[in-house]
């Protein structure tokens, strides 16, 4: 009899046709909870929506309000194989170094003269490229100064569609990382790139040669302004072959950007304004 009355307790909290509630409540006060509900969640969202309107408007879509990135920009060298930063093959063996020209073809593709005359336009060089807003008026998007491919010279491989490697005497080509408003130099002095043997290799790097010449990065390629401000930026280079580098042995290499403003490493990150690569040719000669 017990448990017939429990069961009777619940079906009657369930619905109780008596009093017309159902779970305890009837229709009223179920439709004032939810109405309540209804009108708390509608503030919260407008709440919500409303603080998102404000920051967003204090944003620039062109160009993040904050910068998390290191003001020091990094350097990256191509040809790229994996992620190990190692460039070894065999002279006399094309399958060995047939992928980096590959690599450095395709990656200055988009450097070719043609492409860089129809989308760039042809700076005044030895100076900063500045382009200032007028107040509110924004000037985007903003014009990026031509980098053209041919500036390599003998690792630009249109001479050479080898790069040097089937001699002997690859290019490498090292990119300088984008910082948006980085000014390298100090009163338009152009920064350079320089690349040497560790200290235990310094006997077997021999001869190098840069292109542009000294490995300079004309200040016309700065300021960046960003991605979307400045779509069709072409990120300088410079190339570095190396003419007569010891055979069958390794050799770490370190390269990295000098300028006045620009430190080389530090607490936060040692590689900063700098990369370390190896670079083995085994020869059978």
């Amino acid at each position: 009899m017990a448990k017939d009355g429990e069961k009777s307790d619940w079906k009657e909290f369930l619905w109780n046709p008596r009093t017309r509630e159902f779970l305890g409540r009837t229709a009223s006060s179920w439709g004032l909870i939810f109405l309540f509900y209804l009108i708390f969640y509608t503030c919260l969202a407008g709440m919500f929506a409303l603080t998102m309107y404000v920051m967003l408007q204090t944003l620039d879509e062109h160009r993040p309000t904050w910068q998390d990135r290191l003001s020091t920009p990094g350097l990256v060298i191509r040809p790229r194989a994996d992620d190990t930063f190692e460039i070894v093959y065999t002279k006399e063996d094309t399958e060995s170094w047939d992928l980096y020209a590959q690599t450095l073809d395709k990656f200055l593709q988009p450097y070719n003269d043609s492409l860089q005359a129809q989308k760039n336009h042809e700076c005044a060089p030895d100076k900063y490229f500045i382009q200032e807003d007028s107040g509110e008026v924004k000037n985007n998007p903003k014009r990026s100064c031509q980098f053209n491919r041919t500036v390599l010279q003998s690792c630009s491989g249109i001479d050479d569609r080898y790069y040097g490697y089937r001699e002997g005497q690859p290019c490498i080509i090292i990119k300088l990382n984008r910082v948006i408003g980085l000014l390298p130099g100090k009163d338009n002095q152009a920064p350079y790139v320089t690349c040497a043997a560790k200290k235990d290799d310094a006997d077997k790097i021999g001869e190098l040669i840069y292109f542009p010449p000294n490995g300079t990065i004309n200040p016309m390629y700065f300021p960046y302004y960003g991605k979307k401000a400045q779509v069709n930026y072409s990120q300088p280079l410079v190339a570095v072959k190396f003419l007569n580098i010891t055979h069958n042995e390794d050799v770490n290499i370190e390269c990295k950007i000098n300028a006045e403003n620009i430190p080389v490493g530090g607490e936060r990150d040692k590689f900063a304004g700098r990369v370390s690569f190896k670079l083995r040719i085994n020869s059978k000669n």
